[in-house]
């Protein structure tokens, strides 16, 4: 497949002589400890065209073979090709290979010439397959039978691009992926309440189904620092490695990442993490209770993010206490009674028009501080003065935002918070009861 030196003169020539190249690009584990760590888990195979011709670039290779019928056989034929070069580089079975799959092409049958390449993988490789999220929105049963067919082979299942489409976030699921894929205007552009909105729906899915999140396009620390302020766990991108040939001694690596299943790392020690309920150090609340922060990050790994970045999380959140069909508890502490602003009081008071409770903590709060608010002064020696947390519980919908100022100096949006999402109503009404204990019977 690789390296044909007959001249190419057609997209046919191309798919008949299968003159398909294979390139690799590191995906990594994410430590939200230690920014620095950069393991590598596996590589995503990345398919090229015969250089100097007008399909060397993909996107003009799938489009020239769709317009000739033949795009099946192309996908078969990249992917064989992927097996076959990670398999001749000595890819162990500790590393993962992702590559990228039509799912109409699954359904297909195999080109006899490249069964044995499909077979060799399935012997000797671990891999994930990814599916882009365009496909299940286009025709859901497709793809759905394709990810079936990749567990029935043992392996895993990616969602590719989640983001870069308004209607990705409903097919999370029915694909049901063991990998979540982050769109890199996503991570490169993490502000805005469309980020926040996914970044909400990927944590919830994720917590529930113990998928792990990859960031695509990480190409700058700041990136990076997105990344993991949206609770990624996996990372890929040019500031980890651009495609290219497998390394001469990836032989010989090995890491933990298990597929299906991708297991979240292991906090890492790190003197700037907070120290939890029950441990030295940990800080409970004058009443003698846990705070949420202690109780979610007790039982969740927490990321690290800025004001700026948490504050569409937290309004995403909010908005959820404006249904007055079920009427939910909103519930806050925001530190310092300056940052329920105006524009927040506006807020909390439409949610009290209709839920069963609206309730702030902060220093310096009125008992009253908006219209059908519950206010709660902080002492200047609380521990909730530390946090921020925006937690929701309703009929049928709970979720919690929980974070820990890391105490920075410098401008307001920029200071940076440890913090989790939960959308488990067991965790959440555990963070709930730890604030419903500092509210006074009116």
């Amino acid at each position: 497949m690789e390296g044909h030196t007959t001249i190419i003169r057609t997209i046919d020539d191309v798919l008949d002589l299968r003159a398909v190249t294979t390139v690799f690009q590191p995906i990594v584990r994410l430590d939200p400890w230690q920014h620095d760590r950069r393991e590598v888990v596996g590589y995503e195979a990345l398919t090229r065209g015969p250089a100097g011709t007008p399909w060397e670039e993909p996107l003009r290779l799938f489009e020239a073979a769709a317009e000739r019928g033949r795009l099946a056989e192309l996908d078969w034929a990249c992917r064989a090709g992927a097996y076959r070069a990670a398999i001749d580089a000595g890819l162990p079975p500790g590393l993962t290979l992702f590559v990228n799959a039509e799912p109409a092409a699954l359904s297909e049958p195999c080109p006899p010439d490249l069964a044995p390449a499909i077979l060799d993988a399935q012997l000797r490789l671990r891999v994930v397959t990814e599916m882009s999220e365009r496909a299940v929105g286009g025709d859901p049963a497709v793809p759905l039978a394709a990810a079936e067919a990749c567990r029935a082979a043992g392996w895993g299942v990616a969602l590719d691009d989640v983001g870069a489409w308004p209607g990705s976030l409903s097919v999370l699921p029915f694909v049901q992926p063991d990998v979540v894929k982050l769109d890199r205007h996503l991570t490169q552009q993490p502000g805005g309440v469309f980020a926040a909105r996914v970044v909400n729906a990927v944590a919830a899915y994720a917590e529930r189904a113990g998928a792990a999140v990859l960031a695509e396009g990480i190409e700058t620390r700041e990136h990076l620092a997105a990344a993991l302020g949206m609770g990624a766990t996996l990372g890929q991108g040019w500031l980890f490695g651009r495609p290219g040939p497998l390394p001469d001694d990836v032989a010989g690596r090995t890491c933990s990442l298990a597929v299906p299943f991708v297991a979240p790392p292991a906090p890492s020690p790190d003197a700037r993490r907070p120290a939890r309920a029950g441990q030295p150090g940990a800080r409970s609340s004058r009443t003698g209770h846990s705070t949420p922060y202690e109780v979610v990050a007790a039982r969740r790994p927490t990321a690290e993010a800025t004001k700026r970045m948490l504050l569409p999380l937290s309004r995403c959140l909010e908005a959820q206490a404006l249904d007055p069909a079920e009427p939910p508890m909103l519930l806050a502490s925001l530190q310092e009674g300056g940052h329920f602003t105006p524009a927040t009081a506006r807020r909390y008071a439409a949610a009290a028009e209709t839920a069963a409770l609206v309730a702030v903590l902060g220093t310096e709060l009125p008992g009253v501080p908006a219209p059908g608010v519950r206010g709660v002064a902080l002492a200047s020696d609380d521990a909730l003065r530390g946090e921020w947390n925006v937690i929701v519980v309703g009929p049928h919908f709970a979720g919690a935002l929980v974070a820990r100022d890391l105490a920075d100096a410098g401008p307001d949006a920029g200071r940076r918070f440890t913090y989790a999402l939960t959308y488990d109503r067991d965790l959440v009404l555990d963070a709930a009861r730890a604030l419903l204990h500092r509210i006074v019977p009116a």
